[in-house]
């Protein structure tokens, strides 16, 4: 039976417990959503007692299918004030599944200036208070966590932005080579982390074997099916090839890429950070493409970028790195960009949330766009917690609410992506309505991009598509029909022992996405911030001259026609 694993880090106590019946189809950001809204006020602070960080892999984590084993990072944020799940690779999804936790929750708080590491590990659990890894960087920190419990750990970490409270802070994975580099960054949940007074949570993998499932034969039959599909994925060679960065081009091409802070969807510069002049540098410098970011992936889009002298400088470079630390800034050098990402993922800071902050402040006296060195000595500020760097690590919205600042690209609180709304429509009303705030994961349209009719409808589904991925742990990658319910109850069945219906998979999709729309109701997120940046809908995005023009009568359609019979009721 699985089980959750709480975590007390007021009294220090460390407790199992069975899943409840009634969660026994839910495993990632579906049952994290359900122990977050049964457990946490909505109107409580973030940052306060009573929220709780919940970490949730995904119900097909540890099992023989491939690209599965994604793990649902989640909390109130302090960025938006509303529900957050921030998703991530590396293998902690994999080994908590093995253990046979759904999830693992940590609740109060320790005392102030606390730094406490949990260990879980086949012998049981530790909490240990380890006030030498204090403010330290999450490099420095697996780094020693790993060799004190052994290589093969995997290490849950933040960064000194996390430490700090910062809403822009990040949750850090190992990757399989033990590098800090996977990040569930959306949302400040590094900053819920470190209000625990929770350093990090180490997993010890040693003698875990893969989940067979409780009809082991059946379901292996379905997986086999499954594996077979991801792995004649058509993009698969693509994405080995080039990764995420490999779609610049395309990006700009359509007039979607972000760029000089949203005022723009080209880059005139981009050779100098598309996805050829990214392999040309990792081909040069003996870095690596193709490399996986969790055991078992099929798709492999992830990296190793080396500097000019052939030493590691970071891992997992992706598009929405580079876009809105480069083309968003205006910075087309590729090896600039890297060292951002390295620091990002250092002090533990979300990528497109530091991007963004740097953005908004070119509109001050205190950035200029195309600015790398300055780029780079802002995010050091970030990390050492200076009063601007402090102000930076809040997210873009601080920043524009510290220098009053009306152009702010940003939605709930939460900045933007990687992908102009005004050029992607369907993808800009996932970012108004989604209760997760502008995040591009939470249900990507691209389908009729320029149209503003039909985008409410392919949101929806494209909204329902992605919890349902995040609940079982699939990689948006992964080439599977996401609307096949009978693949997935198939797959649910034999691996739980139960009779799981298409039906009952609807459901359980539409009701986790209801409850994060109720979780934010409650707490005073209502249908006035269901919208967009005002400037988008005055002010055209060049090459196609669009502005966002989808009404806010088909806005409010996404959520008001979710008790249709088609949804699952």
């Amino acid at each position: 039976m699985r089980q959750i694993l709480r975590l007390n880090l007021t009294t220090g106590t460390v407790r199992r417990e069975p899943l409840a019946r009634e969660m026994a189809l839910l495993g990632g950001r579906g049952l994290l959503d359900a122990i977050l809204t049964a457990e946490v006020d909505p109107a409580g602070h973030p940052l306060g007692p009573g929220n709780k960080l919940i970490l949730a892999p995904g119900l097909f984590a540890g099992t023989s299918l491939p690209t599965s084993s994604r793990l649902s990072v989640g909390g109130k944020s302090p960025l938006t004030g509303g529900i957050k799940e921030a998703n991530v690779g590396g293998n902690a999804g994999q080994v908590l599944a093995r253990m046979g936790l759904a999830a693992l929750v940590a609740e109060g708080q320790a005392g102030e200036g606390t730094c406490r590491v949990l260990f879980v590990g086949p012998q049981g659990t530790e909490l240990e208070d380890r006030p030498e890894l204090k403010m330290k960087g999450n490099y420095e920190t697996a780094a020693a966590l790993r060799q004190r419990y052994g290589e093969e750990a995997v290490v849950v970490s933040i960064g000194p932005c996390g430490e700090m409270g910062m809403a822009a802070a990040s949750v850090a994975v190992t990757d399989l080579e033990g590098r800090p580099c996977r990040h569930a960054g959306r949302g400040g949940l590094g900053a819920v982390m470190g209000s625990r007074g929770l350093k990090a949570v180490v997993l010890d993998p040693a003698g875990l074997k893969m989940i067979k499932g409780e009809r082991p034969e059946e379901f292996a039959r379905a997986a086999k099916a499954y594996s077979q599909q991801v792995a004649q994925g058509a993009r698969n060679p693509f994405w080995r090839d080039y990764g995420t960065p490999g779609i610049i081009d395309a990006a700009s091409g359509r007039g979607s890429l972000p760029t000089r802070y949203f005022r723009e969807g080209s880059y005139d510069k981009r050779a100098g950070i598309n996805g050829q002049r990214f392999k040309e540098l990792i081909d040069e410098r003996g870095g690596q493409t193709g490399q996986p970011c969790m055991s078992g992936c099929l798709v492999r889009c992830s990296n190793v970028f080396n500097d000019a002298e052939g030493e590691y400088l970071t891992s997992g470079l992706e598009y929405e790195t580079i876009c809105l630390l480069g083309s968003n800034l205006d910075i087309d050098d590729l090896d600039t960009v890297a060292r951002l990402d390295f620091l990002c993922d250092d002090y533990g800071l979300d990528t497109i949330e530091t991007g963004a902050a740097l953005g908004a402040l070119s509109q001050t006296e205190l950035f200029s766009l195309g600015d790398g060195p300055g780029a780079i000595e802002l995010v050091h500020q970030i990390g050492r917690g200076t009063v601007l760097g402090r102000v930076l690590g809040q997210g873009a919205a601080v920043v524009g609410r510290v220098f009053g600042l009306t152009r702010v690209a940003a939605v709930k609180g939460q900045s933007i992506p990687a992908h102009a709304p005004r050029a992607l429509k369907g993808l800009g009303v996932t970012y108004a309505t989604s209760p997760q705030g502008a995040d591009h994961t939470a249900g990507f349209v691209i389908e009729e991009p320029l149209s503003n009719q039909g985008q409410s409808e392919r949101s929806r589904k494209a909204q329902l598509n992605s919890i349902l991925a995040d609940t079982l742990g699939i990689c948006q990658f992964a080439e599977v029909d996401r609307t096949d319910l009978d693949l997935f109850a198939g797959l649910m069945g034999p691996l739980l022992g139960l009779e799981v219906t298409p039906e009952e998979v609807k459901v359980l999709a539409r009701e986790a996405l209801l409850r994060e729309r109720d979780f934010n109701l409650a707490a005073g997120l209502g249908p006035a911030f269901d919208r967009l940046p005002e400037f988008m809908a005055v002010e055209p995005l060049p090459p196609h001259e669009e502005v966002f023009d989808v009404s806010r009568e088909d806005l409010a359609r996404v959520f008001g026609e979710l008790d249709r019979p088609e949804w699952g009721r």
